[in-house]
């Protein structure tokens, strides 16, 4: 049973770490990462350690969401993905309003499970709706859904629905590769994930 009936307690994913009894937990409208722990088989009723997802929570543009949170396949990384696609009109047309669309990563504490956030990163895309690792553990991809014209200055320029490939590097820190823009026409990219290759 969540806490308070379930009001402020919105989880939106989550996953568990490869070999400690701690779960971490997005909460997608209050832009938090929730750890809770497994004892007997059994999730805490209430999250041990909470913390922000946005480098910035005091300064939230439109509406703002936490998506996907992994835990990097060597344990020691958490990395949690914030999204936003609010728009203003600007001369008569939707412009992105400036929201976060970040990943955030966090140290885990080996002792105690704690998230400390170490890094947020410019996801290079609009509404990052997933991202995956690959087993390795050296390669984020990040799904964008959404198309969405952005000012840059005076300029006005749209962002691609795209892929957006990152490295993890001995820190756990990511950092940008490349991007792939998808055509979608006038759809939505929904669903993506990452398997191994066969040997």
């Amino acid at each position: 049973m969540a806490q308070n009936g379930g009001y402020g307690f919105g989880p939106r994913h989550f996953d568990f770490h490869p070999i400690k009894p701690w779960v971490y937990v997005s909460l997608e409208r209050q832009n938090k990462l929730d750890m809770f722990v497994i004892t007997n088989g059994m999730l805490s009723a209430a999250p041990v350690l909470r913390k922000e997802t946005l480098a910035e929570p005091g300064n939230i543009r439109g509406r703002q969401a936490a998506d996907a949170v992994h835990v990097h396949p060597n344990g020691h990384f958490v990395y949690a993905a914030n999204r936003a696609s609010s728009t203003v009109e600007v001369d008569g047309k939707s412009v992105g309003d400036g929201g976060d669309n970040t990943f955030a990563l966090y140290q885990i504490v080996m002792t105690t499970g704690e998230p400390v956030a170490v890094q947020h990163v410019d996801a290079h895309g609009i509404h990052c709706r997933t991202f995956h690792i690959d087993p390795s553990g050296r390669m984020p991809v990040a799904e964008h859904i959404m198309a969405l014209p952005v000012r840059e200055g005076a300029v006005i320029r749209t962002v691609s629905v795209s892929l957006a490939v990152f490295r993890i590097n001995d820190r756990g820190k990511l950092d940008f590769l490349c991007k792939y823009d998808v055509d979608v026409g006038d759809r939505t990219m929904l669903g993506k994930g990452m398997v191994p290759l066969s040997q």
